[in-house]
């Protein structure tokens, strides 16, 4: 788990950052995918109801389509006419509850659309948080490029366990949760590394493609957790003294380095 913290003495290129919190993914495509074909199955009944009160009833579109609004009208319609309309009135209720459920199937496919997903996504958290709170002695990478990735793969062959931070979402969701415990967020920010669980972690490592980021997240991190061992990446040898002062405890440049050969080193 990777951990931001400012310090003045420190001159890195001042940078703001969030923490990129889990997102819901856009509705608006497969709702309205999922709800056409009950939506058309509604539109349909009330067609069909409004064509069969004017067949039955005799009665013109406007007022059928009125009845399906008002049904207590049917009822004054024949209070005024002869007959008592049984056929129009049973019809009437087939075309109701046809319309309910109908309405129901709307209602359904909406809530499910707008909030299953959600709800699951919640519960994956809530199991992958409490998973990472038990766990001891681990090794949290911040930034799942091709570096980061190499160095998880590594250190999760020796079955150590490995949290994953990750603020991009496409990346996110590319991590194979199976081998790695995920978090989605800037490890920059203090409340992503404590999900993380920073505090029992054995190792830190920052591997962004970002120097700056990489030593902000060195400055917060070394400040949650003092003993934590921090591993940075940097662009070149310019930055390795300022990595140095924020707290790395191996600095690593990958044109010099490898990810393998860090993931030996912890």
């Amino acid at each position: 788990m990777i951990i931001v913290h400012t310090q003045r003495d420190i001159h890195v290129s001042p940078r703001e950052f969030t923490a990129v919190s889990v997102t819901g993914r856009t509705l608006g495509g497969p709702l309205v995918r999922r709800a056409i074909r009950p939506i058309i199955a509604f539109l349909l009944v009330g067609g069909g109801g409004i064509a069969g009160f004017v067949s039955l009833a005799g009665v013109g579109p406007i007022e059928a389509a009125f009845w399906l609004i008002d049904p207590a009208s049917i009822s004054v319609h024949y209070q005024a006419r002869a007959g008592d309309g049984r056929r129009v009135k049973a019809f009437a209720t087939v075309v109701f509850g046809t319309l309910v459920v109908a309405g129901v199937w709307i209602g359904e496919t909406v809530l499910t659309t707008a909030f299953g997903g959600q709800m699951r996504e919640g519960i994956e958290h809530m199991q992958t948080k409490r998973a990472i709170d038990e766990l001891d002695d681990h090794v949290i990478i911040c930034g799942y490029g091709l570096f980061g990735r190499t160095v998880a793969k590594q250190i999760g062959e020796r079955e150590r366990p490995v949290v994953a931070i990750e603020r991009d979402g496409d990346t996110f969701g590319r991590i194979d949760t199976e081998s790695v415990f995920a978090v989605e967020g800037d490890a920059r920010d203090e409340t992503v590394l404590r999900e993380a669980a920073i505090r029992d972690a054995d190792a830190v490592v920052a591997a962004i493609d970002d120097s700056n980021a990489n030593i902000q997240i060195a400055i917060t991190a070394s400040g949650i957790a003092p003993d934590v061992r921090l591993v940075v990446r940097v662009g070149d040898e310019d930055y390795t003294s300022v990595a140095r002062r924020a707290g790395a405890d191996e600095v690593v440049i990958p044109e010099v380095l490898s990810g393998e050969d860090v993931s030996d080193s912890l």
